[in-house]
């Protein structure tokens, strides 16, 4: 139950270790077509480039910045927790050149303060931001985002890694142009595939760059000449054949579940966890209207100590939870209930965890306290 990876489904690892085919069969090239159509059912694109890259998240990141930001590019980067400051990192390795709009950790992205910095710099064609904060347990107005991007004439590139399949992203509906996610979250699947899509807007972009993108591995002018259309595949790179298995079941327990179910799920399990932890004293990080259900940013009270409550939960009840990052560490735990892992049965033991180790840390500091005196 940390910030990833969650729980991986058992039909995931049983449709893993089927036997590996070659990445050219064409029973390989069916299922890579098929994955396609259930990503963008994921999604919810109509997007024709929409695929899984075949690395984590991160990659999933640097490939949308390989491939839209050229040497001086002005991109607008919003930061309000560990990933805008990645974002920011890619811009400057790719010779852009990044204008910050920071936040507070643990406050969703300001639209006034983005509309300021799109005014100052409309030479900025990309606006690049987190929908879901890993880091903070918060979620950004994409939507109102986007509208802003598409008034300033810019492309948006947003990370999607802790939203997709836990919480709406809404690619077409929303307007937005290049999103990537990771497997290994609200998707029950293992780590190291990074679902992205790209619209037709940002795809011209791409062929029309000045100069070619700067990762062979990740140019998508040539990573489409295999996940293209029909049978004939170039072949670009070897597919992690079995971990594409394992996607492509997730997908179809996703559609199974039905998207709107599974944010609901998330969301209603959420508001369980919330009242356990809140009626032990426990108190969230994030405002209400800003949460991520499926990432829970919760403070430590002051009379327990971070490393040792996590400690103890992993040493009594094998359950294991994140800690801060950056200016947080130390003063919050981030609880996932993402995918698989968004259970009752896990709701239960992360809450009955908490009371015991509670009740046995205030118990040790009474000791404590009475021995001292004496």
């Amino acid at each position: 139950m940390g910030p990833g990876p969650s729980d991986v489904h058992p039909r995931v690892l049983a449709a893993m270790a089927q036997p590996t085919i070659g990445h050219l069969d064409s029973s390989f090239i069916d299922l890579m077509d098929e994955v396609k159509v259930l990503l963008q059912y994921a999604f919810q694109t109509e997007n024709s480039i929409t695929f899984p890259l075949s690395a984590p998240g991160s990659a999933g990141m640097e490939a949308c910045f390989a491939n839209l930001v050229e040497p001086g590019d002005k991109v607008v980067v919003c930061q309000n927790g560990v990933f805008g400051g990645r974002m920011k990192e890619n811009v400057e390795r790719c010779g852009g050149i990044p204008i910050m709009v920071e936040d507070e950790w643990g406050s969703a992205i300001d639209l006034e303060k983005v509309e300021a910095a799109l005014s100052s710099n409309p030479d900025a064609r990309i606006l690049a931001f987190v929908h879901a904060e890993t880091s903070t347990g918060v979620e950004s107005d994409a939507r109102g985002l986007s509208d802003l991007a598409f008034q300033h004439d810019c492309l948006t590139l947003v990370d999607a890694v802790t939203s997709l399949g836990g919480s709406p992203v809404l690619v077409d509906e929303w307007g937005l142009d290049a999103v990537y996610s990771g497997s290994q979250k609200c998707l029950s699947c293992a780590p190291g595939l990074s679902p992205i899509t790209f619209s037709e807007r940002a795809l011209q972009k791409v062929k029309n760059r000045r100069s070619k993108v700067q990762s062979w591995f990740m140019d998508l002018n040539l990573i489409m000449a295999y996940w293209g259309k029909g049978k004939r595949r170039v072949y670009h790179h070897t597919a992690p054949v079995n971990a594409l298995y394992g996607l492509h079941e997730s997908l179809v327990m996703l559609r199974e579940e039905g998207l709107e179910n599974a944010w609901d799920r998330h969301l209603r399990n959420h508001l369980v966890l919330k009242d356990g932890l809140e009626a032990l004293g426990i108190e969230f990080l994030v405002r209400k209207d800003q949460r991520l259900p499926q990432l829970n940013a919760v403070r430590i009270p002051e009379n327990l100590d971070d490393a040792e409550v996590r400690s103890g939960l992993m040493k009594y009840y094998n359950l294991e939870i994140g800690a801060g990052l950056g200016p947080l560490k130390g003063n919050i735990w981030r609880i996932g209930l993402m995918g698989y892992s968004s259970r009752p049965e896990n709701i239960l033991l992360c809450v009955g965890a908490f009371e015991s180790l509670i009740k046995t840390c205030s118990a040790l500091a009474t000791v404590h306290k009475t021995l001292e005196s004496r």
